[in-house]
């Protein structure tokens, strides 16, 4: 499969009409695989919790646009880091280990990413509230 500039147009025109203004593509090859390769389209303003992923690091690579990814104490609930990334700038990939607090927030209209890591599905003892 190609990923093209169209295909990232589609994707941020389908997450600007979302009401949670996020919209990911499915990049795995069957529903029996267990990854979780996916191209995610996030506008700013989209609401997304600050989770972990318990059993399983995950990769972020920034296609297109700005964000930034913040990581978080639990015991404090504050964000300790956060990381700038986009295409063309200092950092535009980072790897999250297994377990760190992390969220994510679109800096401009069109950022898309690349996620990758196992797929686990997220328990209420994975969100920060």
């Amino acid at each position: 499969m190609k990923i093209t500039q169209a295909l990232l147009d589609e994707l941020t025109s389908q997450a600007k009409a979302s009401p949670r203004l996020r919209m990911n593509f499915d990049l795995r090859n069957s529903s029996e695989d267990n990854s979780q390769l996916m191209l995610n389209a996030i506008e700013p303003g989209s609401p997304l919790p600050i989770h972990r992923h318990q059993q399983t690091s995950e990769t972020v690579v920034c296609l297109r646009g700005r964000l930034v990814e913040e990581f978080y104490d639990e015991l404090e609930r504050r964000c300790v880091e956060a990381v700038e990334l986009s295409p063309g700038g200092p950092c535009m990939a980072l790897s999250i280990p297994a377990g760190q607090w992390h969220t994510v927030r679109s800096l401009e209209s069109g950022t898309v990413i690349l996620e990758d890591g196992k797929y686990e599905p997220l328990s209420d003892a994975d969100i920060l509230h």
